[in-house]
Order: structure tokens, then C-alpha cells, then sequence
């Protein structure tokens, strides 16, 4: 068995995935339109931010944490923006689940559990 052949197997598996023609679509249509590209972006931006600062264990501020959720009410009321947060969650967990898969086949901690017993900080 190569590795290698096997890895590209896999990833002909996961664009083949209904997760992945599912998200790519709607990220098309997300694309296309450049004020819902950018209203995405913005999102995506300062989830990206919120979550550094979990990591290093700041705590966010009131502020941050509102103005997440406002935007984020306005981009679930566009019906294209909201199919794709949610194809993009399903891809996401897809994909972790996946990633999850691997690493105890070879005895890699899960970095998206943090209550396996052999995760470490």
C-alpha cells in the first residue's frame, strides 16, 4: 500500500463528499456576490480573532461579542449566506471528523477534543 496513492484516494473522496459539493457550491454563490463576499469575510475575521484570543485564554469583550452576533443575524437573514454557514459547518465537521480518524489510527491526540485523555496544553 503507498501512502501516497492513498491520500490522494481520500481526497477524491472528500470533494466527491456531498459536504464538499454542498460547501463549494454555496461558496460560489457566496463568491459571486461581492458585498455578501465581504459581509462573509468580515464574519469569518473576527470569529478567527475570537477564537485566538480563547486560545491564549484572553477574555472577549462585550463589545467583540456583540458585534459578532449582530453581524452574524444579519448574514443568517440572507438565504444564500445562511446555506452556507451551515455547509460549511458540515464540511467542517466532516473534515474533523476525519482528522479525528487519523490521528487514532496512529496515536496522535486529537486537537479538537480537549477531553482525551492524552490531549495535552
Amino acid at each position: 500500500m503507498n501512502v501516497y496513492d492513498e491520500a490522494h484516494n481520500l481526497a477524491r473522496a472528500i470533494k466527491e463528499s456531498l459536504e464538499y459539493k454542498e460547501y463549494d457550491r454555496t461558496r460560489t454563490l457566496v463568491n459571486n456576490n461581492p458585498d455578501l463576499s465581504k459581509m462573509m469575510a468580515d464574519f469569518q475575521a473576527k470569529q478567527l480573532e475570537l477564537q485566538a484570543k480563547q486560545m491564549v485564554g484572553e477574555e472577549m469583550g462585550e463589545d467583540m461579542m456583540e458585534s459578532i452576533k449582530g453581524l452574524y443575524e444579519i448574514i443568517a437573514k440572507d438565504p444564500v449566506a445562511a446555506e452556507h454557514l451551515q455547509n460549511e459547518m458540515r464540511f467542517s465537521m466532516m473534515m474533523s471528523d476525519v482528522y479525528q480518524i487519523l490521528g487514532e489510527a496512529i496515536g496522535i491526540p486529537s486537537m479538537f477534543q480537549k477531553d482525551d485523555e492524552s490531549w495535552e496544553q
